[in-house]
């Protein structure tokens, strides 16, 4: 009857040791899923300010008056930087 109960114990202890297991490997897996999911999400931050700080740059060179030709110039130079700015960061993001 002890034997009994003793080999119950047992098989019973290596359930839950396995299951500890199992969870130990399930916690470790969520958590670099967590890292990765973050990592993506504050590179889509970083994105997401860039693009804020285009759109400032797009509305401050539209609102440079355009009366004479220095201030064209200076606009067409500004919107040609944007745009090797965006095509740096569409590089830096791939």
């Amino acid at each position: 009857m002890i034997h009994e109960e003793l080999q119950r114990m047992e098989r019973l202890t290596g359930q839950v040791s396995r299951k500890l297991q199992e969870l130990e490997q399930d916690n470790h897996s969520l958590q670099e899923e967590v890292f990765v999911l973050r990592t993506k999400l504050e590179e889509k931050e970083r994105m997401l300010e860039d693009f804020k700080n285009q759109i400032k740059i797009a509305k401050l060179v539209n609102s440079l008056p355009a009366e004479d030709m220095e201030s064209a110039e200076l606009r067409e130079k500004i919107n040609n930087y944007i745009k090797e700015i965006d095509n740096i960061i569409a590089y830096l993001s791939e």
